[in-house]
């Protein structure tokens, strides 16, 4: 074989392969990308949110309130009443960082969505007057607070 057959076919060689490794990642990306990029929007009674059925929850900001129950929408807290419910958050749960503080559409007055020592998400309840009326471990406040769809692990009686 001459050599500049060889240098035809050894070039074709490596345009064919470079040209079929940019068409696979081509492909590879497209498909990431649509898998990624589609959106389902279905009416949702309990959080507001659209969630495919089947699907995890859209990225959200663990310290915006988002939850509407019984036509209430919660709203964060602010100032005084930002502290007072930190403070009472973190006597309840020691070590643990607070996501957000805000009013309770489920019936308590304020409560608090944080992360235990041990980086578990913990949901503390207060009344009117900032006193823990309970602690739910789990998910953000379980079903409706876009926490998974899971309801809370456990409750524990009032501990204030």
């Amino acid at each position: 074989m001459n050599p500049l057959r060889k240098a035809v076919i050894g070039g074709a060689l490596v345009v064919s392969t470079m040209a079929g490794g940019a068409f696979g990642a081509a492909l590879i990306n497209g498909s990431a990308s649509a898998a990624t990029n589609t959106t389902t929007t279905a009416p949702s009674s309990t959080n507001g949110t659209a969630t495919p059925s089947g699907q995890a929850p859209p990225n959200f900001d663990p310290s915006q309130a988002h939850h509407v129950a019984n036509g209430i929408t919660e709203t964060l807290l602010t100032g005084t009443d930002a502290e007072k419910a930190t403070a009472a958050a973190l006597k309840a749960v020691p070590g643990g960082t607070i996501q957000r503080v805000e009013t309770d559409a489920d019936g308590d007055a304020y409560e608090a969505h944080m992360l235990d020592a041990s980086g578990n998400p913990v949901t503390v309840k207060f009344d009117k007057d900032f006193n823990v009326t309970s602690t739910e471990s789990g998910p953000a406040g379980g079903m409706g607070h876009g926490g998974g769809g899971q309801p809370p692990a456990a409750s524990t009686s009032p501990t204030a």
